[in-house]
C-alpha cells in the first residue's frame, strides 16, 4: 500500500509539472486543468487496481467504449488540449504499470523526457499557433479585390491582432453582411462553442 501510494504521489507530481507549468504557465487557461489532473489519477488508480486482474477482451472494449461515448458526447476538444490529455494518460499509463517491471530509474528518465519535450516546443522554440476565427462582417464593399489592404486594416483594428490570413466565405447581400474567416497567430483563449450553433 506504501509503494502505490508513493508511486500514486510521483504520478500527481509529473502530471501536475506539465498541466501547471508547462501548460498552463503558457496557454493561461484554466479550465483543462481540472480535466487534467483528474484524468491522470482516475488512470493511474484504474491500470494499478486491474494490473493484477485477468480482464478478458469483452472487458476492455467496453472500457475503451465508455472512453468513445464520452468523447463523442461532448464538445470538439482543440487538438493541442488533446494533445496534452494523451500526454498526461501516457503518464498515468507508465508510471502505473512501468516501475514493477522495468524499476524506477527509467519510469523516472521518461518522465523527465516527456517532460523536456514538451517545455522545449513551448517555450525554447517559441511555437506559435495560427489562430482561425469566423466573423461576420458589415462592410462589404471592402471585400473587392481593390480594397484589400482596407479590409485587412480595418479587422485588424477591430479584432487588435495582426491579420495573417482573410478568407471571405457566403456573402449576404440582404443583409449587407459577409462570412469571413480571419487568421492570425497566438494563443487562442476563447471559450469552446458548440459547431453546431450558427454564426
Amino acid at each position: 500500500m506504501t509503494e502505490i501510494a508513493l508511486h500514486f504521489a510521483a504520478n500527481l507530481l509529473s502530471c501536475w509539472i506539465i498541466v501547471r507549468m508547462i501548460y498552463q504557465s503558457k496557454a493561461k487557461r484554466r479550465d483543462y486543468v481540472f480535466t487534467f489532473m483528474m484524468v491522470s489519477a482516475s488512470v493511474f488508480l484504474l491500470c494499478r487496481m486491474l494490473s493484477g486482474v485477468e480482464l478478458d477482451l469483452a472487458f476492455a472494449l467496453g472500457l475503451f467504449a465508455i472512453f468513445g461515448i464520452i468523447r463523442y458526447r461532448t464538445n470538439v476538444v482543440p487538438i493541442r488540449e488533446m494533445t496534452y490529455l494523451f500526454v498526461v494518460i501516457a503518464l498515468a499509463v507508465m508510471n502505473a504499470l512501468a516501475p514493477g517491471s522495468m524499476g524506477e530509474v527509467p519510469v523516472a528518465v521518461g518522465n523527465m523526457s516527456l517532460w523536456f519535450i514538451a517545455f522545449a516546443l513551448e517555450r525554447l522554440m517559441f511555437v506559435e499557433h495560427l489562430v482561425t476565427k469566423r466573423v461576420v462582417y458589415d462592410r462589404i464593399e471592402y471585400l473587392q479585390k481593390d480594397k484589400r489592404e482596407a479590409l485587412r486594416a480595418d479587422l485588424e483594428e477591430r479584432i487588435g491582432e495582426d491579420v495573417e490570413r482573410i478568407e471571405i466565405g457566403n456573402i449576404d447581400l440582404l443583409r449587407e453582411t459577409a462570412v469571413i474567416k480571419v487568421s492570425y497567430r497566438g494563443e487562442d483563449h476563447s471559450e469552446h462553442i458548440d459547431p453546431s450553433d450558427n454564426i
